[in-house]
């Protein structure tokens, strides 16, 4: 499929579930809500991403992309974490998905401290959340009191999970839409995307950039002639793609602003990366050159904005459910394991963040 066939086809794929999204901009959450009832929640769940993110640094990203790669998908609900059943099609198998999340196993290990400590109370779409900013914090990031209160969901939507998750090689117009769908806008996509600042992805997901960008035969050029060379001996030619490098090439464990500061040198690493400094005449330029010069704003907004993605959606009140696991909905555990252990050791296809 041509380009522009694959742009108008999101397009009108975007006028078509922006129509259906269940915004949920006036959910009743609160940073308080387990005050009574799990008052060491917060400290439960940072004691488990602590000392698994001693040995695999790398799982402070892949946490934050995972509750990312949730709320796209029929809001923030923890439908990402479901496997299959014989009346559930799991997200985790969703081309985005599939061989590429981490983190299920952290977020089992997590319910399971946190069900010895509050049984049937915290939920796992809590937890995803919750895990996303301490996983921030960890990486020397912002903090932010995270508004709590989501109840789980009864169902996964794998053929959202295919539409709606963006891909790394999106230009601007289509990660505009993509966010746009969520009820974002273009400095929460800004914001969001620098969640790059740490984390790792595959040759698979950007090698075209190397050898032939768009079918022409020839690199991005939009990339750092110097970096380009960098990337090509981690990413052979017609090699395998498995290969894993930094997306930041200067911290690649520190959550700061260096990810605007090598988008202004032409290092970001995937298109849609890129695409944010490189387009001519973009909005996104200004944002991107600010965020650089001031990390204060970037965390300021970065803040924002993750409480903003962690609103969409929602179930609240009487809404879903409480998982006891988060695998599968109460009263079906048919698949439990088929999918919990069955992720990748490493980073896959990566959305725009």
């Amino acid at each position: 499929m041509s380009p522009l066939r694959v742009e108008v086809t999101l397009l009108c794929c975007v006028l078509v579930v922006l129509g259906a999204l269940p915004f949920s901009s006036d959910a009743q959450l609160d940073p308080s809500f387990y005050r009574d009832t799990c008052p060491s929640v917060h400290s439960i769940v940072r004691e488990v991403i602590r000392n698994v993110s001693k040995s695999d640094p790398r799982m402070l990203a892949s946490l934050i992309r995972l509750h990312f790669h949730d709320c796209f998908v029929q809001g923030c609900d923890a439908s990402i974490l479901l496997n299959n059943t014989d009346t559930i099609v799991s997200e985790q198998e969703a081309l985005p998905n599939i061989n590429s999340i981490r983190g299920l196993d952290v977020v089992n290990q997590i319910k399971t401290a946190v069900e010895n400590a509050c049984p049937g109370v915290v939920s796992c779409a809590d937890i995803l959340t919750l895990a996303a900013e301490i996983s921030s914090v960890l990486g020397q990031g912002p903090d932010w009191k995270v508004p709590l209160g989501r109840r789980d969901s009864l169902t996964a939507n794998r053929t959202l999970a295919n539409q709606n998750l963006p891909a790394p090689f999106f230009n601007l117009t289509l990660l505009k839409a993509a966010f746009a769908v969520q009820g974002l806008n273009t400095t929460d996509l800004v914001a969001l995307s620098g969640a790059h600042t740490f984390g790792r992805a595959r040759c698979s997901t950007f090698v075209d950039r190397l050898y032939n960008f768009s079918n022409t035969g020839n690199p991005d050029p939009t990339l750092n002639t110097t970096y380009l060379q960098t990337l090509r001996a981690v990413c052979p030619n017609g090699g395998a793609g498995t290969n894993l490098t930094n997306f930041d090439p200067t911290t690649p464990d520190k959550f700061d602003k260096n990810y605007y500061s090598n988008l202004q040198v032409h290092k970001g690493l995937l298109q849609s990366d890129q695409e944010l400094f490189s387009t001519t005449g973009a909005d996104t330029i200004d944002i991107v050159n600010r965020f650089s010069s001031n990390q204060t704003l970037f965390f300021e907004s970065f803040k924002a904005s993750m409480i903003k993605m962690g609103n969409i959606g929602v179930l609240t009140g009487s809404q879903g459910e409480i998982r006891k696991q988060c695998n599968f909905v109460n009263g079906n555990s048919a698949g439990l394991a088929t999918l919990a252990t069955k992720e990748s050791p490493e980073d896959g296809l990566v959305s725009s963040i």
